[in-house]
């Protein structure tokens, strides 16, 4: 019997009510209980795992292996798109491929549970999610909630109305990440500023639900002059946006731009960020994974600029060390976070003293800044992906991955998924339904190929 259907039979399903619906009011609809201690053993056993599998990069400010095992893992539902961007991971057989059986997403979500344990961030993807069947959406949502897996929902939003995002809210969704960009080709749009339209609008179709809001940018060398002017808007809805990430064009997919320009690299990205949010940001603070794969920026936007969170890399590993058990759900108010940790703080108060003092150095820093904006700041995070080119894969930084996506041989890189996406997508696979084990056919040319050769 499956993780899931034996999870039911002891857990009653838990539905979030919205009725009137604020992050600030959500936190008792959605609070989760103390894991148990097997869950907190599968937890440690995938740290360990993790760990070792990133060798000299475990470091003592390294966020995998001491917070979570992974940053992200990608389950995609379908491969279909209604988008064909200049920049694409898809394979040029996508759009042929059947979507995955229901039972196939249940046991790949049960993968992730199984591999990275309690509290991993699962990212419903595809192609767009929601080309599927709004109902079959709507329980793979509540099926990654069950398993006490974090569920992201990764869309370019055409398919994406408020009342989906609430009813998904509703079972448990705990992201929303548009996808928004030039290379997208969306007709009457030839600049990232005039694509801000589109953005605002997504922006008010999430507004005041549960979610952390991420706007996801392909860097390319159409875009690139556009980043800083782009990292202020991003600024600027702040009290929404809570995630941007901005990721490198890669030669992989069935993209037409190939190749990348020498001047869009992982450090000129970032100092194009710096620049559009008006200060040098600390971006070797934190280390999520391989550092050539990936930074990742907590940051306080105040008086129209942004300013790093924290800009000791000594005093982030000492708060991994301390307080990398502490677990929260992102659905929470940024308070009712904060409360979880200084609750912990309370019986270590060295620790409180020095977060303290840190805090108070840091408002004395910005003085003028909050003085300014008559103390109003927000959170916001900067996150820059490095995808390898599919034929320059390297095996150093594959072992280091904190983005897998789950396939039927387990989970694998997402840049070695992509670079040979269709041995992936387009093999036949056993699966299990209300009349034994059939076969599955991506292709439904290969399923008819397949009957007409039996007859």
């Amino acid at each position: 019997m499956s993780l899931f259907k034996t999870y039911l039979k002891t857990t009653p399903e838990r539905p979030i009510h919205m009725k009137n619906i604020k992050r600030t009011q959500i936190f008792d609809a959605v609070q989760t209980e103390e894991i148990s201690e097997n869950e907190k053993k599968e937890r440690e056993k995938a740290l360990r795992a993790t760990r070792k599998r990133l060798g000299k990069f475990n470091q003592p400010n390294q966020f995998l292996g001491s917070r979570n095992s992974i940053g992200c893992v990608s389950v995609e539902i379908s491969q279909r798109c209604n988008l064909s961007c200049s920049l694409c991971y898809l394979s040029e057989n996508s759009n042929d491929v059947t979507d995955l059986p229901l039972s196939e997403v249940f046991e790949r979500l049960e993968g992730v549970r199984r591999n990275f344990g309690i509290g991993t961030n699962v990212q419903i993807s595809g192609g767009d999610p929601t080309m599927r069947d709004r109902t079959e959406l709507v329980q793979i949502v509540r099926y990654a909630r069950n398993l006490g897996l974090h569920p992201s929902l990764l869309t370019n939003g055409i398919l994406c109305p408020r009342d989906l995002l609430v009813e998904l809210c509703e079972n448990g969704l705990s992201d929303v990440a548009f996808h928004v960009d030039l290379t997208q080709k969306r007709k009457g749009f030839t600049t990232e500023k005039e694509l801000n339209t589109i953005r605002l609008e997504y922006i008010e179709r999430a507004r005041g639900l549960p979610l952390m809001v991420m706007f996801n940018t392909t860097i390319f060398t159409d875009n690139y002059h556009e980043l800083p002017d782009l990292v202020q808007f991003f600024i600027e809805q702040s009290d929404v946006v809570g995630l941007t990430s901005f990721q490198l064009q890669a030669d992989t997919g069935r993209g037409e731009v190939r190749g990348r320009p020498d001047c869009i690299s992982l450090e000129s990205v970032r100092n194009q960020i710096s620049l559009g949010a008006g200060s040098e940001l600390p971006w070797e603070v934190v280390l999520v994974g391989h550092p050539q794969c990936q930074s990742y920026l907590p940051a306080l936007a105040v008086n129209g600029k942004a300013f790093g969170l924290i800009d000791d890399a000594n005093l982030f590993a000492g708060f991994l060390r301390e307080f990398g058990d502490v677990m929260h759900d992102r659905r929470q108010s940024a308070s009712a976070i904060a409360w979880s940790y200084f609750k912990v703080m309370l019986r270590k108060p060295l620790w409180l003293l020095e977060m303290l003092r840190y805090v108070l150095a840091r408002l004395w820093f910005l003085r003028h800044h909050f003085w300014a904006a008559r103390g109003k700041a927000r959170p916001i995070i900067f996150f820059v992906k490095n995808f390898m080119h599919a034929d320059h894969l390297d095996q150093e930084r594959i072992d280091a991955c904190s983005f897998m996506v789950m396939t039927p041989d387990g989970p694998v890189s997402m840049c070695a998924h992509n670079a040979e996406r269709d041995e992936y997508i387009l093999r036949p696979l056993e699966i299990e339904t209300d009349h034994g084990k059939e076969i599955f056919y991506p292709l439904s040319s290969e399923k008819t190929l397949i009957k007409d050769s039996a007859a």
